[in-house]
C-alpha cells in the first residue's frame, strides 16, 4: 500500500497537508492561518475568537436545509513527542508520515493523528460540492491537550448548532456518549545544594524504551511509568548505601505514560560493583514484572564524569518516598460500566529545570466528581507529607452519558445500515471537550466517534488506515439521516 492510494483520498489529502503545518499545544498560529486562508480559499463564512478557536460555516446542500444544524469539532493541536534519538524542531518540521503494513505512522514522532484526522476529515466535507448535509459548522478547538484552553474560552452565541459530533475518539466501530473529567496536581520540592564526598563513585542511569501511552486510553493496560521504575530503584538503593542524588527527571507531558526517565547518584567508591549488580537483578526482575506489556524497554548504567552537587539528603528522601507513595494508574473501576476505568492517576513528569526546584506534575481522571477529588486529594497527600508546596489545577468536567440521545439513535442506526452491524455504546476514560461545550451550549446533543488510532501520544502513535474510510463512509450517512429541526 502506498501512500498515493489511501483512501478516501480527499480525507489522506488534507491529512498530508496540515503534516506540513507545525501546530503544537499553544503554538497553532500556524494552523490557525492556514484554516483561515482555506475558508477565503472555499468562499466559506469563517471566524476567529480570541483565543484562536476557527468556526468555519457551509450552507445546507439542496433538500437539506430543513434538518437541524450539526456541528463538526475536532481539536487542532497535537501531542509532540520523539524518540531521544531523533532530530525534530516541532515548530518548524514537518510530521514525516509513512505506511507501514495497513498503518500510518510517522518517523520517530508522534502523528498528529490525535486529532489531525478529525480536522482533515472536517475540511474535506468543507471542500465538498457532492456529500449531502443540512446546515453545518466545523469548529476548530486549540490546546486541547495541554490545559483544554480554547474549550474553556469558548463563548456562548459562537456556534449556532443544536448538534455536535466529536470527531476525537480513536476505536472505529464504537461510539463514544460520556468521558472523564480531569485536574492537574503539582508539586515542587524546594532543596539546597550538598557537596559529594571525594570518594564517591558518580553514575548516571537511564530507563528507556518503554511502550508509554495516553494516560486516559492506556492507564489500564499495565504499562511501566519509567518516573516509578527510577524510584524504586533508587529508593531501594538509598535503604542500602549511604547515596547522594544529583538529579532525576522523567516524561514530559500530563497526558502521556512516561517513556523515558534518568538519575545521576553517587554512592562510595567501594560500592562501586555492588550497585552494578543491584541494577542487573533490579532490571532482570522488571523484564520479567513487565514482560507482557514491555517488550523493548532498557535499563542502563554507567559511570557519570562529572562530578555534581546533590540534592540534600532529606529532601532527596522525602521526594523519592513521596514519589513511590504516590498512587500511579488505576484507582478505582466504575460500578456502573463493565470494564471501564472510572478514576486515574499519571505520574506525569519530574523535572529539574529551576535552580533548587524539582517539580513534580501529576494528572488525575474520573468519571464520577467526588472520585475525582478523592484522588486529587490522595495524590496532594502524599507529597503534602513529603513537605512539598502542593497545588492543583481548576480541571475540567466529564461528559455524562445520555442513553437516550437522538444523534446517538441516529448513528447507530446508520453505522447498522453501512456495516450490518451494531456498534458499540461507551463512555470513554480520556479526556474530550465536550463536558465543556455543555457549560456553554447546555442543550447540545453530542456523539463522538473516529477511525482507528493506537499509541497516540507516543511515537508509536499509528492509524489504522482500512478504519478511516468506514469512519468517513459512517460520518457521510450520518450527517444525510440528521433530523429536521424543530
Amino acid at each position: 500500500m502506498e501512500k498515493e492510494t489511501l483512501r478516501p483520498a480527499e480525507v489522506f489529502h488534507y491529512f498530508d497537508e496540515i503534516c506540513q503545518v507545525p501546530r503544537p499545544s499553544k503554538h497553532e498560529e500556524k494552523i490557525v492561518a492556514y484554516l483561515k486562508e482555506f475558508g477565503a480559499k472555499h468562499q466559506l463564512e469563517t471566524k476567529v475568537d480570541a483565543v484562536g478557536n476557527v468556526l468555519i460555516k457551509k450552507p445546507a446542500t439542496k433538500g437539506c436545509e430543513k434538518m437541524q444544524g450539526v456541528i463538526l469539532q475536532s481539536h487542532i493541536d497535537m501531542v509532540c513527542e520523539k524518540n531521544a534519538d531523533v532530530e525534530h524542531d516541532f515548530n518548524v518540521d514537518p510530521i514525516e508520515t509513512y505506511v507501514d503494513g495497513d498503518w500510518l505512522r510517522a518517523k520517530g514522532t508522534t502523528l498528529g493523528a490525535d486529532n489531525g484526522i478529525g480536522v482533515a476529515t472536517e475540511l474535506a466535507i468543507l471542500a465538498s460540492t457532492t456529500i449531502e448535509h443540512g446546515p453545518l459548522e466545523c469548529l476548530f478547538t486549540i490546546d486541547e491537550e495541554t490545559g483544554l484552553t480554547g474549550a474553556f474560552a469558548l463563548k456562548e452565541g459562537f456556534m449556532d448548532g443544536s448538534i455536535l459530533i466529536n470527531l476525537d475518539s480513536e476505536d472505529e466501530g464504537e461510539l463514544f456518549i460520556g468521558c472523564a473529567g480531569g485536574i492537574d496536581t503539582v508539586a515542587k520540592f524546594h532543596y539546597k545544594e550538598e557537596a559529594v564526598p571525594e570518594d564517591y563513585f558518580f553514575f548516571r542511569i537511564d530507563v528507556k524504551g518503554l511502550v508509554g501511552g495516553h494516560s486516559g486510553d492506556d492507564i489500564d493496560k499495565g504499562r511501566a511509568n519509567a518516573n516509578k521504575l527510577l524510584t524504586r530503584f533508587l529508593l531501594q538503593s538509598m535503604k542500602k548505601y549511604p547515596l547522594s542524588l544529583c538529579k532525576i527527571e522523567g516524561g514530559n507531558l500530563r497526558n502521556a505514560i512516561p517513556r523515558e526517565g534518568y538519575a545521576i547518584a553517587a554512592i562510595p567508591a567501594t560500592f562501586k560493583e555492588a550497585i552494578r549488580v543491584d541494577f542487573n537483578l533490579f532490571a532482570a526482575a522488571m523484564e520479567k514484572e513487565y514482560a507482557q506489556q514491555e517488550e523493548f524497554m532498557q535499563f542502563v548504567l554507567q559511570s557519570h564524569p562529572t562530578p555534581s552537587p546533590a540534592i540534600e539528603k532529606a529532601v532527596a528522601k522525602k521526594l523519592l518516598l513521596s514519589l513511590h507513595a504516590v498512587v500511579n494508574g488505576v484507582f478505582a473501576m466504575s460500578q456502573e460500566i463493565k470494564d471501564f476505568v472510572q478514576t486515574s492517576n499519571n505520574l506525569a513528569s519530574i523535572k529539574m529545570n529551576e535552580p533548587g526546584v524539582i517539580t513534580v506534575q501529576t494528572s488525575q481522571r474520573s468519571s464520577v466528581n467526588s472520585s475525582k477529588e478523592d484522588v486529587n486529594a490522595s495524590v496532594a497527600a502524599a507529597f503534602e507529607l513529603a513537605d512539598a508546596e502542593v497545588k492543583s489545577g481548576e480541571g475540567y468536567p466529564g461528559w455524562n452519558p445520555n442513553p437516550d440521545s437522538a444523534i446517538l439513535r441516529v448513528a447507530v442506526a446508520s453505522y447498522k445500515a453501512v456495516f450490518g452491524v451494531e456498534p458499540e455504546v461507551k463512555a470513554i476514560h480520556a479526556g474530550l471537550e465536550c463536558g465543556l461545550f455543555l457549560e456553554k451550549y447546555p442543550s447540545l446533543d453530542m456523539v463522538s466517534f473516529g477511525p482507528t488510532l493506537r499509541g497516540v501520544h507516543s511515537p508509536d502513535e499509528r492509524m489504522l488506515i482500512p478504519t478511516v474510510a468506514k469512519f468517513w463512509d459512517h460520518l457521510l450517512h450520518v450527517l444525510k439521516n440528521i433530523p429536521a429541526a424543530k
